[in-house]
Order: C-alpha cells, then sequence, then structure tokens
C-alpha cells in the first residue's frame, strides 16, 4: 500500500466516525456513507466502505449489523471519543479543531 492510500484510509474512517458522531442515535449505512465520503472529497467505493467498517468493528469503533444488500452501522463510545478528538489511534486521521460558530 502506498503512502497516499494509508493516509486516504485514515481519513476515510475518520469522516466515517465523525459522520456517524453527528447522527442520531450514531447510526448510518454504507450507502449513505459512499455518498458522504464523496461529499467530503474522499470518493469510496462501497467495498472499500464496507471494508472499512468491517475494520472499524474489529476495532471496537463501530457495531455493524450486515442486512445482505445494505450494512448499518453505529459509533460506539470509543468511535465518539476518537470522532472528537478525545481519544487517539494511529491508523485514524486525528480530527482538526473544530472553528467556534460567530
Amino acid at each position: 500500500m502506498t503512502e497516499y492510500q494509508t493516509t486516504l484510509r485514515a481519513h476515510r474512517r475518520l469522516a466515517i466516525l465523525r459522520h456517524l458522531e453527528g447522527c442520531s442515535e450514531y447510526t448510518s449505512n454504507a450507502s449513505v456513507l459512499v455518498d458522504v465520503l464523496r461529499g467530503v472529497g474522499i470518493t469510496s467505493t462501497r467495498d472499500q466502505v464496507v471494508t472499512e467498517l468491517a475494520w472499524l468493528a474489529e476495532n471496537g469503533f463501530t457495531e455493524n449489523t450486515d442486512h445482505g444488500d445494505f450494512v448499518i452501522t453505529t459509533a460506539t463510545e470509543r468511535g465518539v471519543e476518537i470522532a472528537r478528538g478525545q481519544a487517539r489511534h494511529p491508523d485514524i486521521q486525528r480530527p482538526r479543531p473544530r472553528g467556534r460558530g460567530i
């Protein structure tokens, strides 16, 4: 894997967790995440998203439910902490501080 691919993967994981952190009940699905990632400039295939969701679940950051045609994911407390920058993981990009509203 190239350095660029490694960096992109870390950013993809953070973007997924940050989206979940902002969702009702910290829950979304893989199809929505493909669109969300595209919207933040991280174009990803559904397979890439599902692979990252599996990795996030294996590491305790999400809980996934596979319904065959779609995957539903929910951030765990640890995943929300990563999204907020309160905790770190070496394979997930650390978030930049969020700006204050005017």
